[in-house]
């Protein structure tokens, strides 16, 4: 027989303990402030930034080409991010790339990293925790300076 409790197993919802609140709770990163996972707004003027300086050179240098451009991109990508920590446009809107330890990316993993951004497709399929494939995959996230 069915009583009370059968039903309230369903009327109260789903089981959201283990959902997390904010991205980067399951990471261990603060909520917001420094340290705290970057939002898609940041992410967004910061590749913006990037991608303008890297056509304002391609235009100059290159006649606009559309792979001078990618490459010149994915070049200030791997060598900022992999030497600093961050690009231009990154410290711009004060966020940097990090691993999940807190250490620095490195350069093996900012040339991975860059090369999937330069793919688009990784970089904009994300986990709750707003971490792109490219980001997963050599597992780093981008954080709040």
């Amino acid at each position: 027989m069915i009583d009370r409790k059968d039903m309230g197993s369903w009327l109260t919802g789903p089981d959201t303990s283990g959902i997390s609140k904010y991205p980067g709770e399951r990471l261990g990163l603060p909520e917001s402030g420094p340290g705290s996972v970057a939002r898609a707004a940041r992410r967004i003027f910061a590749i913006v930034i990037d991608w303008t300086i890297a056509l304002l050179i391609s235009n100059f240098a290159f006649g606009a080409n559309q792979w001078a451009t990618l490459g010149i991109f994915a070049v200030e990508q791997t060598l900022l991010i992999g030497t600093l920590g961050y690009s231009i446009g990154h410290r711009v809107v004060g966020i940097h790339v990090v691993r999940l330890g807190g250490g620095p990316a490195g350069p093996l993993a900012a040339f991975v990293r860059t090369v999937l951004l330069c793919l688009v497709i990784p970089a904009v399929i994300f986990d709750p925790d707003q971490r792109g494939l490219h980001d997963k995959a050599m597992n780093t996230v981008l954080v709040r300076m």
